[in-house]
């Protein structure tokens, strides 16, 4: 087996020099562990890369194929690019600034993992099945700490997402007992990349922890007044488990800002898409019009207010991150042809 084939490397990925090629394991701020699936670098990005790079989507995350210059004796590497992704997963980054910041890269499967406990959320794990469709991996849902759950919140709690999360796989365990870790593992075959995703407290490092088999992360206790936890995990990290299979944890998020999801929007509301495409008219505002079958569905309970509201939602915040988005195009283009202006003037005058 070649050695960058342990990482989970993409024979459709088309590129000769594969000495030459490594994946990202961890990013800390600006710093970059990659391995070559025989070695690991500390790296850093070229000069050439830094002045080609004009988004922070452009920039190394976590999974991603990177072209390197490796100098071994030091154990460091430069990187000198980024190869094409099969998959991404991209959120708004916290704060005002309108920015997209990459979790994850070419994982194959996302498990979106929640507590059994009193801290699940519904509208959450909308949005993250939402984000993982657009993402263009498989979503799978991991409820943990089953041993500290009776049988019947498992089974309360299993039909409320089952009922959001349409052809979702949802899986329950417990990292403590092994209950539902075999299970688990039939998402993370050999060389296939996995993502955990989740809020704080829901268990993911326990459970990184459970499928290597030795303590690699560490663990704090949640409040018990709320179930909410504290972070843990600081940064993203790759690991290999035993089996061969890769798997990227993460830091937890709390929110989930949209970036994009258009796209998506179908698959994860298909139950509210399917009434939408049998109301009378096509440009039903699903209000006051008659023959309005969400309306119909929503007064005999079929839909909830909950699951319509979400869907509406996120559609507005979509369309108002788009715009958003549309803005600073134009803005950053403003500013790309002012530069360029500017430096074949100061050229025209120096002759």
């Amino acid at each position: 087996m070649n050695t960058i084939e342990k990482l989970g490397w993409d024979s459709s990925i088309q590129h000769e020099e594969k000495d030459n090629l490594a994946r990202v394991i961890a990013v800390q701020k600006n710093s970059y562990r990659i391995s070559d699936g025989e070695m690991e670098y500390f790296s850093h990005l070229s000069g050439k890369f830094m002045n080609q790079a004009y988004s922070s989507l452009d920039f190394p995350a976590v999974g991603d194929w990177v072209e390197v210059q490796k100098l071994v004796d030091e154990q460091k590497a430069v990187i000198n690019s980024v190869l094409p992704r099969k998959s991404q997963f991209v959120r708004q980054a916290a704060g005002t600034k309108t920015e997209a910041q990459i979790v994850a890269a070419n994982m194959d499967t996302v498990f979106i993992v929640n507590s059994l406990n009193h801290d699940l959320n519904l509208r959450r794990i909308e949005r993250y099945i939402l984000s993982t469709y657009e993402s263009g991996a498989t979503p799978v849902i991991v409820l943990t700490k089953k041993d500290e759950s009776t049988p019947e919140d498992i089974i309360k709690v299993t039909t409320e997402v089952e009922e959001i999360a349409i052809g979702v796989p949802i899986i329950c365990i417990s990292s403590i007992t092994g209950e539902g870790i075999d299970e688990l593992m039939n998402y993370l075959p050999d060389q296939k990349t996995a993502t955990l995703l989740g809020s704080s407290g829901v268990g993911k490092s326990t459970l990184v922890n459970a499928l290597l088999g030795e303590v690699v992360q560490e663990t704090k206790d949640i409040r018990e007044t709320d179930s909410k936890g504290r972070h843990t995990t600081t940064h993203r990290e790759m690991f290999i488990l035993p089996n061969g299979a890769l798997l990227i944890d993460t830091p937890g998020m709390r929110e989930l800002q949209l970036w994009e999801g258009e796209a998506a929007i179908d698959t994860t509301f298909q139950d509210v898409e399917a009434l939408v495409g049998e109301c009378r008219f096509s440009d039903c505002q699903h209000d006051t019009e008659p023959g309005c079958r969400v309306q119909e569905a929503l007064e005999s309970g079929e839909l909830s207010e909950e699951r319509f509201q979400s869907y509406l939602k996120l559609q507005r915040e979509l369309a108002y991150e788009k715009r958003k988005q549309d803005q600073k195009a134009r803005l950053e283009e403003k500013n790309k042809w002012k530069k360029v202006s500017k430096s074949l003037k100061s050229k025209y005058k120096s002759r």
